[in-house]
């Protein structure tokens, strides 16, 4: 079976985000003042070919854990739909 997961990897909330705060100040510069706290991070989209959804579920958490994110700076979380 066919699964897709949706993986957003932000920086931790207790660092400071530059491309966040850059694109906050731009925002308001362009009079978009009631904007706040801007936090960019990355987004990654997977297929994963897997017998159940439990199984797709562990390998795109041991991918997270093992790859796509940096423990220290950045937290992650994941959807996993059916690929219909």
């Amino acid at each position: 079976m066919k699964f897709i997961s949706e993986i957003d990897v932000m920086p931790l909330k207790a660092l400071l985000n530059p491309q966040g705060k850059a694109v906050t100040m731009t925002l308001h510069n362009n009079g978009y003042n009631e904007i706040e706290n801007v936090r960019i991070g990355k987004h990654i989209t997977l297929e994963i070919e897997a017998e159940t959804k439990e199984i797709a579920e562990k390998r795109v958490k041991e991918i997270c854990d093992k790859l796509l994110h940096n423990p220290i700076m950045e937290g992650y979380q994941f959807q996993i739909t059916i690929n219909d």
